[in-house]
């Protein structure tokens, strides 16, 4: 059975792509924490941070990295949360591994997104690279 990630990977799935390259893919989260919640994953499947090659880990938060910041200036956030979960007793969800990198905000905002806005705040994140 193939997992949700990979299903957006191969376009069975929509997703707010923010970022690609040849190992990694972003997209906004369709159920976020705040606005701009965004998930990177590793283009190859791998169940977690005991399964992922330390290469393949290493280009994988390379790329939360070159993130965070436009994330943080198309948001207006006050901060960034990163979070990466593994097993289900930690909090993982869906068994690919991924990095959650949230927006933070003094003053709470609302996580749901109107009608297009995701779309635009997706294209927001990308002229910021």
């Amino acid at each position: 059975m193939t997992c949700i990630f990979c299903k957006i990977l191969n376009k069975e799935i929509p997703s707010f792509k923010i970022y690609e390259d040849e190992n990694t893919y972003a997209f906004l989260d369709i159920n976020p924490i705040n606005k701009g919640h965004t998930l990177v994953i590793s283009k190859k499947h791998y169940k977690d941070i005991y399964d992922i090659p330390e290469n393949t880990l290493k280009h994988l938060i390379l790329t939360v990295k070159k993130l965070s910041i436009p994330i943080k200036q198309a948001t207006n956030a006050d901060g960034i949360s990163i979070s990466q979960n593994n097993e289900e007793a930690a909090g993982q969800v869906i068994f690919h591994i991924h990095f959650h990198i949230i927006p933070k905000f003094k003053n709470k905002t609302s996580n749901k997104y109107k009608e297009g806005e995701a779309q635009k705040l997706a294209n927001k994140i990308k002229t910021l690279l």
